[in-house]
């Protein structure tokens, strides 16, 4: 009799610890996914900015065409891309592609005064630090999702449940490096 209560007490508890583990992984995974969503938001706001922001510039920019073109084509890219793996990669390439085209925009002082480019912007600078901070939020959840989905025990349920890792949105050494900025024209 005692055998048989300590046996169900050990199952009950193996049962308990699995949908508690299970749980902790379905509650990271979906926050992961909630941070992704918040990334998002702001790289569809970036995404709508940039046309504007290239349109105001082509008019002064008469001999930056290829760097304007590499911005539009990056949007592009980032437009398309499907999964959050082909979205990060090609969102850094964008971040590269706007980086030189702020890096250009400092050769050209009527440009900088233009008030419908400099408020274009503000409001790109602002989104970039709202995707920077949100960048690092969706980091911080998903280190935490990938920890827990590799370390035992918790390994053992999300194997079990196919429990796949999430990319993390790193930067490329691309967009690491400063821009050289020539004020020399």
């Amino acid at each position: 009799m005692i055998i048989g209560i300590v046996v169900v007490a050990i199952l009950v508890i193996i049962v308990v610890w699995l949908i508690a583990a299970y749980n902790s992984l379905v509650t990271l995974k979906k926050r992961g996914q909630n941070a992704w969503a918040q990334i998002d938001v702001q790289l569809n706001r970036r995404h709508d900015l940039i046309p504007n922001l290239v349109e105001s510039a082509k008019g002064y920019m008469k001999y930056e065409q290829e760097t304007l073109q590499k911005v539009i084509e990056a949007r592009s890219k980032a437009i398309s891309a499907g999964n959050v793996k082909d979205k990060i990669d090609a969102e850094n390439q964008l971040t590269g592609a706007l980086g030189r085209l702020l890096a250009v925009f400092e050769r050209y002082p009527d440009l900088k005064a233009n008030q419908n480019v400099q408020m274009l912007m503000e409001q790109l600078t602002d989104t970039e630090n709202k995707i920077a901070y949100s960048r690092q939020f969706y980091n911080d959840i998903v280190t935490r999702y990938n920890t827990k989905t590799a370390v035992f025990p918790s390994n053992i349920v999300a194997n079990l449940f196919k429990f796949e890792e999430m990319p993390l949105f790193r930067a490329e050494e691309e967009v690491k490096s400063v821009p050289k900025v020539d004020l020399n024209i």
